[in-house]
């Protein structure tokens, strides 16, 4: 029987932490990270954004979650959407993960660079990605700044060519090889 966390951990007022933002931030980025754009679109419009808070999370049903900061400007479109878009990406993505990185740039602008194709949800996958997933929000909840959400998994896509993966360690961009089976 699946249980419900808040039942079991109920929210409480929690004082100042012995932990500084800083010393977290720190210790995060020594914390090696998958580099995926997630995007969205439908009536809440078309948006997206460079994250490398991601897990899986089961494989049956096929889940994974994201983190999204509920101060985000695209995170309401994501609810609204109720899709989401997971492309995993390749060193040759490395400035396209920064441009969807930065705030300074408007989503048009974002979506005009890099070849993008529409999955069975609605919501944009980069045609050239190592890994995508094509996904729908199936739950959300709430930590701290951020809204988890678990995305049931409805197609995935992968590149036959890409000899590498981006991964996000020590605040750079690093190559992983790919290992064929």
């Amino acid at each position: 029987m699946p249980h419900d966390t808040a039942t079991l951990f109920p929210q409480t007022t929690f004082e100042t932490p012995a932990v500084s933002q800083d010393q977290f931030r720190e210790a995060m980025s020594l914390l090696g990270a998958p580099v995926v754009l997630v995007t969205t679109d439908g009536p809440g419009g078309r948006q997206g954004l460079t994250v490398s808070a991601i897990s899986s999370v089961s494989d049956t049903p096929p889940t994974v979650l994201v983190c999204l900061n509920r101060s985000n400007r695209s995170h309401q479109a994501f609810l609204k959407n109720g899709v989401i878009g997971i492309s995993v990406l390749s060193p040759t993505h490395h400035n396209l993960a920064r441009v969807f990185a930065s705030r300074s740039v408007e989503p048009d602008e974002k979506f005009a660079q890099g070849d993008w194709v529409l999955g069975e949800t609605g919501s944009a996958l980069l045609s050239d990605a190592l890994v995508t997933l094509d996904c729908e929000i199936d739950a959300i909840h709430s930590a701290g700044t951020h809204d988890v959400l678990f995305c049931a998994v409805k197609s995935i896509s992968t590149s036959a060519d890409a000899e590498h993966g981006l991964a996000w360690f020590s605040r750079d961009f690093h190559h992983l090889p790919v290992k064929r089976v």
